[in-house]
């Protein structure tokens, strides 16, 4: 079952199951312009700060999410899978293309 992702930037939601990372049920929104970069950790295009929610990660780059942002919930989508609900913001380069694409609720 998958759990219910939510976007504060945009008030949208999508579903994501937990073999899923965040990046791939945000490009499932269909919306244009979502840069996806390197899906590996290397290129920091999907940084987001998770606000609620558990999920596991894996490994990123300590050019684009330090150790102390990490411990305040920012991480790259394209590494975290859901283990629960999850309530994010969109803070990376992403951003700017996340919002503008939404129709506000």
């Amino acid at each position: 079952m998958p759990h219910k992702v939510f976007i504060e930037d945009t008030q949208e939601e999508y579903p994501c199951r937990e073999d899923q990372h965040l990046l791939a049920g945000m490009e499932a929104l269909g919306r244009k312009g979502i840069p996806v970069g390197c899906r590996g950790g290397g290129c920091g295009v999907c940084k987001i700060e998770i606000v609620s929610g558990e999920y596991t990660k894996r490994v990123m780059s300590r050019d684009h999410v330090t150790v102390e942002e990490e411990a305040r919930g920012c991480v790259l989508a394209c590494r975290v899978r859901p283990q629960s609900d999850i309530t994010l913001r969109v803070v990376g380069k992403m951003k700017k293309n996340v919002v503008r694409g939404a129709t506000q609720k």
